[in-house]
């Protein structure tokens, strides 16, 4: 007696069903590094830099608007934007929030100044990346003195 391996036929006009190992394989590694990106993303929201440092007390004490209400009101003005760094700081005799905003699919930063008291916006400007690194090197040349 012979044994006798029964395979899978088709019907006519069907393609045959295969089976391949190799894609279930590599299947679960990929949703794995896929879920761990995705993880990662989420969690590295906001860069560290000097610019979401603790505000100084006494421009604290002066603020009546809260960095959140700051940046809800800066998102209002720039819809899609993401806040990549808050400042408290006085500029023109004004204690103000200053937040740059990251936008979808440029390189530019919006720079956004609330004021610290009244909660209005004072003024919106789209920096290239190049005004942006020279703003840096100026706030960090003033610091050192």
């Amino acid at each position: 007696m012979t044994a006798r391996i029964q395979t899978a036929r088709a019907r006519p006009g069907e393609q045959p069903k295969r089976s391949n190992p190799m894609k279930r394989k590599l299947l679960l590694p990929a949703l794995l590094l896929c879920s761990a990106l995705f993880v990662n993303h989420a969690f590295a929201e906001q860069p560290d830099n000097k610019k979401n440092s603790t505000p100084p007390p006494e421009l604290l004490a002066q603020a009546k608007i809260t960095e959140a209400e700051a940046r809800t009101i800066a998102l209002v003005k720039v819809p899609g934007g993401k806040v990549v760094s808050a400042e408290l700081e006085k500029e023109h005799g004004r204690v103000i929030w200053s937040l740059d905003l990251a936008t979808p699919d440029t390189k530019d930063i919006t720079e956004v100044a609330v004021n610290a008291k009244t909660g209005t916006v004072i003024s919106v400007k789209v920096e290239s990346a190049r005004d942006e690194a020279k703003e840096k090197a100026e706030d960090e040349k003033d610091e050192k003195k």
